[in-house]
């Protein structure tokens, strides 16, 4: 592998700018959930500087602020953020050969969708200063959003803390939309884990399973059935 010279750390900065004012507004509506929940706005704010997870942190501040278990929210959590497990086996084949191995751990810390979309689109290998930089604007953003959220709580009229706490749904919708207008096998399994999941709602003895649980079940059996239903093939892979 040889080193890009012009993927300087400015750059990834510039790259991930983007990145940071999208995800000021998810990281808002997190803090004012976690508030709103009974969490002080600096246990909010630590929440978000040592995870990076839209999806993992919504799922397991919602288990702990009704009670889950510590299992339930482990297990949750791994298994909405096992994706990131894939993306940084994906990134360590284009990054360059003089990130160091303490490198890459750090730097692993910081891979989500977006950063992974990004960093996957530059021509040539990624070095150290550029995903530094890629990372560096949208944990800021994350960071900034949750802390003016949570202290935004107390503040805010009742009618527009509600409004806003709607974000997140309008982030998975705006998530699964696109993909499901361009593929059907998408639209089908969006479907059927939407009727799964009112399965687990509104079925006798089905409901009375916890959330985090739902979640899991919803996730894995989902993803059997595409698996199942619509194999990715190599040929496919490769185009």
């Amino acid at each position: 592998m040889q080193q890009n010279e012009t993927l300087t750390f400015q750059k990834g900065l510039k790259d991930g700018l983007p990145i940071c004012l999208g995800y000021i507004s998810v990281s808002f509506a997190f803090g004012m959930m976690a508030t709103q929940g009974g969490l002080p706005v600096w246990v909010a704010l630590l929440i978000s500087m040592t995870n990076l997870t839209s999806a993992g942190q919504f799922a397991g501040t919602q288990l702990i602020l009704t009670g889950g278990l510590y299992i339930e929210i482990a297990v949750t959590t791994f298994v909405i953020n096992i994706r990131y497990m894939l993306m940084s086996l994906s990134l360590s084949q284009k990054v360059d050969e003089t990130m160091t191995s303490l490198q890459r751990f750090v730097l692993s810390f910081g891979v989500t969708d977006e950063v992974f979309a990004v960093a996957m689109q530059q021509k040539g290998n990624i070095n150290a200063r550029y995903f530094s930089g890629l990372i560096a604007a949208p944990y800021a953003g994350w960071t900034l959003g949750t802390f003016l959220g949570a202290a935004a709580t107390g503040l805010l009229p009742g009618c527009v803390r509600t409004a806003l706490g709607i974000a997140i749904y309008g982030m998975f919708i705006a998530i699964i939309i696109p993909p499901a207008k361009k593929a059907k096998p998408i639209a089908k399994v969006i479907l059927f884990t939407i009727v799964l999941s009112c399965i687990f709602k509104w079925a006798p003895y089905l409901n009375r399973i916890s959330s985090g649980w739902v979640i899991i079940v919803c996730a894995v059996i989902a993803s059997a059935f595409a698996a199942l239903r619509y194999p990715v093939h190599e040929a496919e892979v490769q185009e």
